[in-house]
């Protein structure tokens, strides 16, 4: 799920890589291109291992490699499309504030519950009743961005969590971009992983190793030089809702 804490007019060309790593550890990189007339915070649900606490999410610096997904593209000599699904009360209330990274051009922040959202800078928070129409989201973790109005291409968020579900690869790509759940969004979002499993029909694969295309060590570990990449394009209107990859640790 990507959502946001106030109205944006228009998010484009997004795109996330995702692989499950060492220890059930998922790695995560996100981009996209963002039209604002506010600040707003960016928010990613993700289903971090229960009882991890603040320190749980490890944030990257990408700044030094604002290109990384063009670079994967060139892996691939061709094109293709696909679609997506899951789903599935609320909160209490906490103390103190929450630590704030800072991770190249972004402030970024941990929010391990629902709850624990009071304690973010009110601005940044979405508005309560969101999540009473997701009670799939309630044993979930956050990750926040706090991002400049504007109308731009924001260099690449990273980060990584324990997941609890280390034999799952998940994706954050249900929408909620204006304060609303729509059952349709208009999807431009393109996304890569790196897996060994089975999973990956509707996933075109690069012929080459990563290390042949990308960067990997401007990528904290995060990209496998020695692994082949897959990607999948979702485009157009389709059912909102995050997608999840069956993939082994690794």
């Amino acid at each position: 799920m990507c959502c946001f804490s106030g109205k944006v007019e228009e998010v484009k060309n997004t795109r996330i890589f995702a692989r499950m790593g060492a220890n059930g550890n998922q790695v995560l990189i996100y981009q996209m291109s963002l039209k604002s007339a506010q600040d707003v915070a960016m928010v990613l649900p993700i289903p971090v291992k229960p009882v991890q606490g603040e320190k749980a999410v490890t944030f990257f610096d990408f700044q030094r490699y604002p290109n990384l997904f063009e670079d994967l593209d060139e892996g691939f000599p061709a094109t293709s499309a696909s679609y997506s699904n899951p789903f599935g009360a609320v909160p209490a209330s906490a103390p103190s504030t929450l630590k704030v990274v800072s991770v190249g051009a972004y402030d970024a922040s941990y929010v391990p519950s629902i709850a624990d959202f009071s304690r973010l800078d009110e601005q940044f928070r979405l508005p309560e009743n969101v999540w009473s129409k997701l009670p799939g989201y309630k044993d979930f973790g956050f990750a926040v961005f706090k991002l400049k109005s504007g109308n731009a291409e924001v260099h690449p968020m990273a980060f990584s969590f324990p997941s609890a579900w280390p034999n799952e690869i998940f994706f954050p790509t249900l929408h909620i971009h204006d304060g609303k759940i729509h059952k349709k969004e208009h999807f431009d979002h393109t996304l890569y992983c790196q897996a060994t499993e089975q999973d990956l029909r509707k996933w075109d694969e690069s012929p080459r190793l990563a290390v042949s295309f990308a960067k990997c060590g401007l990528t904290h570990g995060m990209l496998k030089a020695e692994q082949h990449v897959y990607r999948r394009t979702l485009q157009g209107n389709l059912t909102n809702s995050d997608l999840i990859v069956k993939s082994k640790v690794g």
